[in-house]
């Protein structure tokens, strides 16, 4: 799951990207609210966790303007405004949920995964196609009964491609996807990580779940 973290507090945001990065998430920050806005209007996030008093951009505007451009990923204002008023304006702006400071790590995490389980392509927190399924809550891969072990990066990759079946992803939206914006971008990296995915999910097996597509990228589908 990709994250970006808009938030001008240094220590909070540093702490928290930490965390969230152990727990296995990718995750993005930045300062200010114009950055947060490009970051969040260009790259593809699953979730933008959004300050609302931000210098440069307030987090409504940057809310406001998202929403207007049809950007779909879920977003969480993360705030000190806690008036009722504030929590309405904020949700009838397109936000998806509200958490006030100061808050507990637990309950963020907690929210981040009911976002998910909010998503149209997600049943209880999993995701399928064919005998393979992905639990994003658990984190657990499995082909038919067999629990597959993978790293955090090949889950990651996995995740995108599951997330996105029947359409074919480049390797530069892989790359940005599970490596980050400012990441050094060189195509070799994602076929070596996919070759490692294949290796563990598909080659024993008759029916192959991850295609090329040449001169593009790949897509995840029923190789039936």
């Amino acid at each position: 799951m990709h994250i970006l973290f808009i938030e001008d507090d240094v220590s909070l945001q540093e702490v928290i990207t930490k965390r969230l990065n152990l727990e296995g998430y990718l995750t993005e920050s930045c300062f200010d609210g114009v950055s947060g806005y490009d970051y969040a209007s260009y790259g593809e996030y699953d979730c933008v966790i959004l300050d609302m008093m931000l210098p440069k951009m307030d987090g409504l505007q940057i809310l406001t303007k998202l929403r207007e451009e049809g950007v779909r990923s879920k977003i969480l204002i993360l705030t000190a405004k806690d008036s009722v008023s504030d929590r309405v304006t904020g949700l009838n702006a397109g936000a998806d949920d509200y958490l006030v400071k100061p808050f507990a790590f637990d309950e963020l995490l907690a929210r981040i995964r009911a976002l998910l389980r909010r998503d149209g392509n997600v049943k209880n927190g999993s995701l399928t196609l064919a005998d393979l399924s992905l639990n994003q809550i658990e984190r657990i891969v499995k082909r038919g009964d067999k629990v597959i072990h993978v790293t955090i990066k090949e889950y990651a990759i996995l995740e995108y491609l599951m997330r996105n079946q029947g359409h074919v992803l480049t390797r530069q939206q892989i790359a940005n996807n599970v490596w980050g914006l400012d990441f050094e971008y060189d195509s070799n990296i994602v076929d070596v990580y996919i070759r490692y995915l294949r290796g563990k999910i598909d080659s024993d097996y008759e029916k192959k779940l991850i295609q090329t597509v040449r001169g593009v990228g790949y897509v995840m589908r029923d190789g039936s």
